[in-house]
């Protein structure tokens, strides 16, 4: 458990029973005390006496007593006096953070445990001795969100994420790198990827508003084991990466609904390469200008009908299907007639892919 916990928590018992408490590491320091000016002081032979006791006992001016729970020798409480009633506040005492200290030493267990499965950095068949242990349940759904920031994260948006999530038995934040933060997530049965999109979408809401930065979030399938989750992991990466290749403007990918993108993005370059290369052969994508590939993109957007598409360009009729002759005749391929205007969209979309040179998981 953190010293700060440990010093807010001897405030409390302060202010609840009037006298001066703290907690003696294994050093015989005081690592938290009521009074922050005694922080530090080493009091050797009180921590020797309380380790070697069975229960309270009074040494100096004060009460000890070893933390219920913890491993000999490792911490120690202290209460101000020497009457009955100060051994019994030691003694509570050490009975009370000593419960506290065992579940926030499994939480951090749990969470530690949850890290190493989505980075793979734990034997498979670790995964199921390891689930038993720490008394997992292993048959809900869960998905794992990425968020990500566009600089370093704070250690405070970190805290805001969390805050979102209080039940830190079936919800997992976890920092995962200087831009990173995943949060593994228990869905209830019947929840799908829209749903998570808008959760998605309430935790990128709350992080902007405190921190006025829009972080991305890519979000990975609900799976069934404590196992897959490092599938589900791999895949929100993969969302994140197909997203900044494919789709700047979303904020929010869903591997489910990456579609078309997901294929390219698996492809060999050399392969896209070589698609390219067949399906321009009387000119390469390069030649068309701004206008013209604007033009085309609104032609796709208004499902190839050429009246709307003029219709929101502001142009005549004749005028697009002027442009749409043009680019029949430097590329050979009509984007009227379905088939070829479907090779077009994916030549357009491996044009972009192989432009990014994206990071491949």
């Amino acid at each position: 458990m953190s010293n700060r916990l440990f010093q807010g928590m001897t405030h409390q018992v302060c202010e609840a029973i009037g006298r001066t408490a703290g907690i003696l590491d294994d050093n015989g320091a005081l690592l938290a005390c009521s009074d922050p000016a005694r922080v530090g002081e080493v009091q050797a032979e009180a921590f020797a006496a309380a380790v070697a006791a069975e229960g309270a006992i009074t040494c100096g001016g004060a009460s000890y007593c070893r933390l219920g729970g913890a491993p000999a020798g490792q911490l120690v409480v202290m209460v101000e006096g020497t009457d009955e009633l100060a051994l019994r506040y030691a003694a509570l005492l050490s009975a009370t953070l000593g419960s506290v200290e065992q579940f926030a030493g499994e939480r951090f267990d749990r969470a530690n445990f949850i890290k190493n499965v989505i980075l793979d950095n734990i034997l498979p068949g670790d995964i199921h001795l390891r689930t038993r242990e720490l008394h997992f349940n292993n048959d809900v759904p869960r998905a794992v969100l990425l968020v990500r920031m566009s600089e370093n994260c704070e250690a405070s948006v970190f805290d805001t994420v969390q805050s979102l999530f209080p039940d830190r038995t079936k919800d997992f934040v976890i920092n995962v790198s200087e831009t990173d933060i995943a949060l593994i997530k228990e869905v209830h049965p019947g929840v799908d990827a829209r749903d998570l999109e808008k959760l998605a979408r309430s935790i990128a809401d709350a992080v902007s508003m405190e921190y006025y930065s829009q972080p991305t979030i890519g979000i990975g399938s609900s799976v069934m084991t404590i196992q897959d989750l490092a599938a589900s992991y791999k895949e929100a990466q993969v969302s994140l990466e197909v997203g900044k290749v494919f789709d700047t403007e979303k904020k929010i990918i869903s591997y489910d609904y990456l579609g078309i993108a997901r294929l390219i993005y698996q492809l060999p370059k050399r392969l896209c390469g070589m698609f390219l290369h067949e399906v321009f052969k009387r000119g390469t994508i390069d030649s068309l200008d701004q206008e013209t590939l604007f033009t085309i993109q609104k032609f796709f957007e208004n499902n190839l009908n050429v009246s709307e598409t003029s219709r929101k360009l502001f142009v005549h009729r004749n005028t697009l299907v002027y442009r749409l002759e043009k680019i029949k005749k430097l590329t050979g391929l009509d984007l009227r007639e379905f088939d070829d205007a479907i090779v077009f969209k994916v030549a357009l979309m491996v044009k972009k892919y192989l432009d990014a040179k994206p990071i491949r998981y």
